[in-house]
């Protein structure tokens, strides 16, 4: 941490409690809080953030409400979803990489917001132990996914409602799409306007592979993707980003990334090798290729539409302009394994879909990722993948929205971090984060509150610290160090360099000695487990 002398500490002490009474004063009761959760969505995707898939009600909420141009996850789906939701480092939720359970000592949102008289309900994407269902740790009401991927199109065995005993949605085995239920489902637990408030954790698996989507979707994007291929798309988003004043208007695009060598691609050859140009693969790989990613597309194209039911469903019922909106994604793209990406699991097999045979890529029987020339342009112009602590595995979109309460429009000063969203929240909805819980006492919180962003104001100064299979990395202010598992660290300054390709560690070696030892010093307060070592094929 920052050293905080007490005149600091009183005038930002002052500054929270200024900010809060601003909020307070247009607030018309506690507000619903809507907190969404994409899955392997990039940086770079949706409209609002540069990308050219249609997401219209996503970019709705943004032009009407607040960005955040630098904000922070954990690199991976499990980590990412327990630090939401218990507002601790990942490795104090239990979850220091994919196994793992939420510990007695935490608490969640849910478990916050029940005694402050909230509906706590959860749709979609849970992943934190399959063994103890949301409604174990404080929701209501669950319906979805307790693992962390599988078909969009096939609900049994993967898709389940909890509480048991409730009243379950009946669909034809042709009419399942997981991204669809969940929005039905999400309309159900919400329901009319009422005089209690709810909170709804919707925590899609779009886009997380297996690349599924409905035809009609895919064809809006493939001959595009075809025609355009990689190299063009990512010059165009990032003259967007450019244009929307999420970058610089001189920032350079990047070289095509590499993929750091793993398990996968030193067996197909790629490993450390630089993503292909477009124009330089024969046209059958060019057809494959744009399928997959015309399939990712679609499958964010289509949560959007599921997002914008829900809105819609706010607005009827009269619930819209007092509901606090979050989105996010849980990490960044996902580059699995190499430029060509995978069939049937996560690992080096890949099959050359030609013909006939390309529309089976999206469809039930089929198990494809988009690989990592694909994942390059999800993150434009941002460096490396989920995964990873460089900014393209671990910035991610941010949008607030709340028309009761949001002063702020635009872009957020930040940068925040995913333990954030439970002083927030519980800031915004007066509820009380317990010390105590029976005889356990509970881990204090690790983050800050979001309000002062929410009113146009900077968040108070701190360092941000993040740690996933040795991966790394400390911002401090406008610089960051970072580093690969067993690699040495890098030096940026993020607010000229956000695309991390000027190493300044060589030039001042102590700023880098302070940040890791600051980085050292907070891996051992949080006495974390061994960090468990991946299986030979994980996602």
């Amino acid at each position: 941490m920052n050293p905080i002398t007490s005149t600091t500490l009183a005038a930002l002490l002052l500054a929270s409690l200024a900010t809060l009474q601003a909020v307070e004063s247009s607030m018309p009761g506690k507000p619903n809080i809507l907190l969404i959760l994409a899955d392997d969505v990039g940086y770079s995707d949706l409209g609002c953030y540069g990308g050219e898939i249609a997401t219209p009600n996503l970019d709705t909420l943004a032009n009407d409400g607040l960005r955040f141009r630098q904000f922070y996850n954990s690199a991976r789906c499990s980590p990412t979803r327990a630090s939401i939701l218990t507002g601790l480092h990942p490795h104090q939720a239990g979850f220091p990489n994919l196994s793992g359970r939420l510990p007695k000592n935490s608490v969640t949102l849910a478990e916050v917001l029940k005694p402050a008289g909230y509906r706590t309900l959860m749709v979609g994407k849970w992943h934190l132990n399959e063994k103890n269902p949301p409604t174990e740790r404080g929701f209501d009401e669950f319906y979805g996914m307790l693992g962390g991927y599988n078909s969009f199109w096939q609900e049994q065995p993967f898709y389940t409602r909890w509480p048991q005993d409730r009243t379950k949605r009946e669909y034809a085995k042709d009419k399942f799409y997981a991204t669809d239920v969940f929005s039905d489902y999400a309309l159900d637990f919400i329901g009319p306007k009422s005089s209690q408030p709810w909170f709804l954790y919707l925590a899609f698996n779009a886009a997380h592979f297996p690349l599924h989507a409905p035809e009609a979707d895919i064809a809006k994007y493939q001959a595009m993707y075809f025609r355009k291929g990689w190299d063009d798309i990512r010059e165009e988003r990032l003259a967007r980003q450019k244009k929307l004043g999420l970058m610089p208007t001189d920032l350079a695009l990047t070289p095509r990334g590499v993929t750091p060598a793993n398990w996968s691609n030193a067996k197909t050859g790629w490993a450390d090798k630089v993503i292909p140009a477009w124009d330089s693969l024969p046209e059958d790989r060019r057809h494959d290729l744009a399928r997959r990613m015309a399939v990712y597309a679609a499958m964010v194209d289509r949560m959007d539409l599921a997002i914008g039911r829900v809105v819609a469903h706010l607005k009827s019922t009269g619930q819209f302009d007092n509901t606090v909106i979050f989105f996010l994604s849980d990490n960044g793209a996902c580059a699995e394994w190499d430029p060509f990406g995978f069939d049937t699991s996560s690992g080096p097999d890949n099959v050359l879909h030609t013909g006939a045979d390309l529309h089976k890529i999206g469809a039930p029987d089929s198990y494809v990722s988009y690989g990592s020339g694909w994942a390059n342009v999800c993150n434009t112009p941002l460096r490396l993948f989920k995964h990873y602590g460089q900014e393209g595995g671990v910035r991610t979109p941010l949008i607030v929205h709340w028309s009761a309460g949001l002063k702020a429009k635009g872009y957020a000063q930040g940068p925040g971090y995913i333990t954030d969203f439970m002083p927030t929240i519980c800031e915004l909805t007066g509820a009380t984060y317990p010390k105590q819980v029976g005889d356990t006492e509970i881990l204090p919180e690790e983050g800050v509150s979001l309000l002062p962003a929410m009113i146009g104001k900077p968040l108070p100064p701190r360092r941000i610290f993040m740690e996933h299979e040795g991966n790394r990395f400390v911002r401090d202010g406008d610089w960051k160090i970072v580093a690969l598992s067993q690699k040495p660290w890098e030096l940026y300054n993020i607010s000229t360099d956000p695309t991390e390709m000027h190493d300044l560690a060589a030039q001042q070696p102590a700023r880098v000695d302070a940040l890791s030892k600051a980085w050292e010093e907070w891996w051992q307060r949080l006495k974390p487990r061994q960090p468990l070592k991946p299986k030979t094929k994980q996602p």
